[in-house]
């Protein structure tokens, strides 16, 4: 078990998030459910705290009830080889109802944002030529889900 997982609350729909995310992933498994039992405070049965993993990445699902609510103050990054890749995150994670965010963010059905970028954005931004860097951000700053060849072209000039 990795030392830090993220922990993710939800309102009575874990077990739906937890079946949406490892169908978008790949490389994905539910690990260990536990469901609540007669005495609740959840519906006997539904899912009180589930473990997946994405990725490789271990994230823990509650149904905690409407108490809280996710943030994009916290987000999970999606690092992305190919646009075909960027396009299925995008696609796959904002459907059913996800809404598109600016910068390579978005928000899942549920609420939990994400960010889908090119894992060459690191080198673009910090590649040694501010004036390359700035002009591939100003661009950046312009997009809601991230087109390569566009971020390519404006660090080029």
């Amino acid at each position: 078990m990795p030392k830090i997982t993220p922990f993710y609350w939800f309102d009575n729909n874990a077990e739906e998030a937890m079946n949406f995310y490892t169908a978008i992933f790949k490389n994905s498994k539910i690990g260990s459910v536990s469901r609540y039992g007669d005495k609740g405070p959840g519906p006997k049965g539904s899912v009180l705290v589930a473990t997946i993993s994405l990725e490789g990445q271990e994230i823990m699902l509650l149904n905690g009830g409407p108490h809280y609510k996710l943030s994009p103050a916290a987000s999970l990054v999606v690092n992305c080889e190919t646009q075909e890749e960027i396009d299925y995150y995008w696609d796959s994670l904002t459907s059913d109802g996800g809404r598109a965010s600016r910068c390579g963010w978005l928000e899942d059905k549920f609420g939990l944002s994400w960010q889908v970028v090119p894992n060459m954005l690191g080198k673009l931004m910090s590649g040694g030529d501010p004036a390359k860097s700035n002009r591939m951000m100003q661009e950046l700053l312009k997009m809601d889900k991230l087109i390569i060849a566009d971020l390519q072209r404006a660090y080029e000039g």
